[in-house]
């Protein structure tokens, strides 16, 4: 039995796209999310510059401040997921384990500014994590391979349909100019 090349990548195709349709439009959907994080807020908090270059206050004073914002929930330093200091900016962000961020001037210590961050919530949900390491080993995973192998199988079709085009064009142009040749003949 002969096995039809064609026939079987479009099937491929078909039964490929549906099995990753769901886990493809969230890794789309977040991406997208993702690429403009710094543009909007509401994703990632902007963050705050000042003027102090040198980090004075201590891991102890950071976590003291930590805890007096109630959003944050913050009682220990088990409950801080992890601390982003930006010398160059003048700011040391505290991250909580609750997704809350809090941006401490490392100069003085003062609060500039206490935001939800919900980059890293997306960023869960775009590999799959958020749902389980189940769910981004067997669902995510094969959705990428999935979508590789269509990628792949739709290139060859693509060049493949261009190349016979062009074989089609090729014949009909000779057609063409045996018929010129032979109607010059008979005239």
């Amino acid at each position: 039995m002969k096995i039809k090349w064609q026939k079987l990548h479009r099937k491929t195709h078909y039964w490929g796209a549906i099995l990753c349709a769901l886990p493809i439009v969230v890794v789309l959907g977040t991406g997208l999310l993702l690429q403009v994080k710094k543009q909007f807020p509401w994703i990632q908090p902007t963050t705050i510059e000042t003027e102090s270059r040198i980090p004075q206050i201590s891991f102890e004073e950071i976590l003291t401040i930590s805890k007096t914002i109630p959003q944050a929930n913050i009682a220990q330093w088990t409950d801080i997921a992890r601390l982003d200091v930006r010398p160059s900016k003048g700011v040391i962000k505290v991250r909580s384990n609750t997704d809350w961020e809090v941006q401490l001037d490392q100069g003085s210590g003062a609060v500039l500014a206490v935001n939800y961050r919900r980059s890293d919530v997306i960023e869960s949900i775009h590999d799959g994590s958020f749902f389980s390491d189940s769910a981004k080993l067997y669902i995510f995973l094969p959705a990428a391979v999935i979508l590789s192998w269509l990628w792949i199988s739709g290139m060859y079709l693509f060049f493949k349909t261009l190349i016979v085009r062009r074989k089609h064009k090729q014949k009909l142009a000779h057609k063409a100019a045996a018929l010129t040749a032979l109607s010059e003949n008979i005239i």
